[in-house]
């Protein structure tokens, strides 16, 4: 007996389009030249040069005698904002933590309670084990 096998009719695919492809473009950054001034440059005549050695600043300081060094001080609104922040982090910290203490006792009671459940399952399984074996 011959066996015939169906025959496979492939339709002809689509024709496709090519594909137009545009290469890449970017805009090259550029910057404007910077003008260096040449080594040999002197003020025009007339001229007097400003002293930088004698500026004086007015900032209090604070010698610490055993470094031997001088520290600045801080200005007063800055040392005012430093010390409120630092009293009302303190209060928040102290009254938040009288709230939250009998909270946390309770959590902690509840947590132990429930290992020491899980604990006396576990022991009570294992002695069933033992004993049926």
């Amino acid at each position: 007996m011959l066996i015939r096998h169906p025959k496979l009719v492939i339709p002809n695919p689509p024709p496709i389009n090519a594909l137009e492809f545009k290469p890449p473009s970017a805009k090259i950054p550029s910057f404007p030249p910077i003008v260096v001034p040449p080594s040999n440059l002197q003020r025009p005549a007339g001229v007097k040069a400003e002293d930088t050695d004698k500026i004086e600043t007015n900032i209090p300081k604070v010698d610490i005698p055993i470094l031997d060094i001088q520290m600045p001080l801080p200005e007063p609104a800055v040392v005012v904002t430093a010390v409120t922040t630092a009293v009302v982090a303190v209060a928040t910290t102290t009254v938040a933590q009288t709230f939250f203490e009998p909270i946390q006792k309770h959590v902690k009671k509840q947590l132990q309670k429930r290992v020491d459940a899980w604990k006396k399952k576990r022991k009570e399984k294992k002695e069933k084990a033992s004993l049926a074996s």
